[in-house]
């Protein structure tokens, strides 16, 4: 009765759930409980667990939806093999399309994960225009270096959402098509179905506390198989390139298979660039807060406080 009590509360002001934090703050596993509590659905905010075949990497930890009496319904996780593309356009289409389809069945919709960008273009609304393919303009770009390509993305555009852009070619030539498309070659923007009323909590971990959590899970996951589950994806076909583009544990341990770095080496540096990686998921969400997204921070992944929270709106 209280949790029917608390969703009643939750829905007369706001219809999404959000959960964000810097990577091993124990976001799913406090969402998953919220969810249990809520009668909750989960929408992944995580730009890598789209991807199939790719689970210890992006932490995917999909044993945390199986609880004792049902599997917490979760979406836009394992829906695209890691050869395809999936841009923050996709992203934001198919999470328009998820919470249409949870409010309809009277559930609540809970979007959870760290990458900013995503957060970013929901919570603040990005008008993102759908833009075909440009073969001509592909064909030309293909054989220019990263360099000639990063500049004539710069030149065009002087604002750039995501810095990631200018790490993959892919995305580079992607970026450049979007940024040149005329005008009248644009489709319409991907707009929510309904005005979304989001309430957003932040777990905020003390530094040293993150640091140490981010060191044990890289062990252990480690331990459980990650290298050769990066292994399982090359046997796959998919390219060192590919893999590269990925970031932190594929490219890192791509580096080690290529006889690039020991092994010792590799975990150390790749510890080094996800602590560095939380320090600017955490410069993200203060950027999101700057820019008029109210974030409720919470100092450990503890649903009663959220749960408290929630009791409180209105009040």
């Amino acid at each position: 009765m209280r949790e029917r009590r608390l969703t009643q509360t939750f829905g007369n002001r706001y219809n999404l759930l959000v959960i964000l934090g810097p990577t091993a703050s124990g976001k799913t596993e406090l969402a998953v409980r919220l969810a249990e509590r809520l009668d909750g659905e989960i929408i992944s905010a995580d730009s890598r667990q789209v991807y199939r075949g790719m689970d210890l990497g992006t932490g995917k930890d999909l044993c945390q939806y199986d609880r004792e009496e049902r599997t917490v319904p979760h979406h836009l996780i394992d829906i695209l093999d890691p050869h395809e593309e999936f841009s923050v356009f996709d992203f934001q289409r198919s999470f328009y399309h998820c919470v249409q389809d949870i409010t309809r069945r009277q559930k609540v919709p809970l979007l959870v994960g760290g990458t900013g960008l995503y957060l970013d273009a929901v919570l603040r609304g990005y008008r993102l225009p759908a833009v075909p393919e440009n073969g001509k303009l592909r064909a030309e770009l293909v054989f220019q270096e990263i360099e000639a390509l990063r500049g004539r993305l710069r030149a065009t555009r002087t604002e750039l959402h995501n810095d990631t852009d200018l790490q993959d070619r892919g995305r580079l030539i992607r970026a450049i098509e979007i940024a040149e498309c005329p005008q009248d070659e644009r489709s319409c923007c991907a707009l929510p179905p309904v005005p979304l009323t989001p309430f957003v909590v932040g777990i905020r971990c003390e530094r040293s506390i993150l640091r140490e959590k981010i060191t044990l899970r890289l062990h252990a996951r480690m331990a459980a198989g990650l290298i050769e589950e990066v292994q399982s994806l090359r046997r796959r076909g998919i390219s060192w390139e590919r893999l590269d583009a990925f970031g932190l544990e594929y490219r890192y341990i791509a580096r080690y298979l290529q006889g690039v770095m020991t092994r010792d080496e590799m975990t150390r540096v790749l510890a080094t660039r996800i602590h560095q990686f939380a320090k600017r998921q955490e410069t993200w969400f203060r950027g999101i807060e700057r820019k008029g997204v109210t974030i409720h921070w919470i100092a450990a992944p503890d649903e009663t406080q959220v749960l408290a929270l929630i009791g409180n709106v209105g009040a």
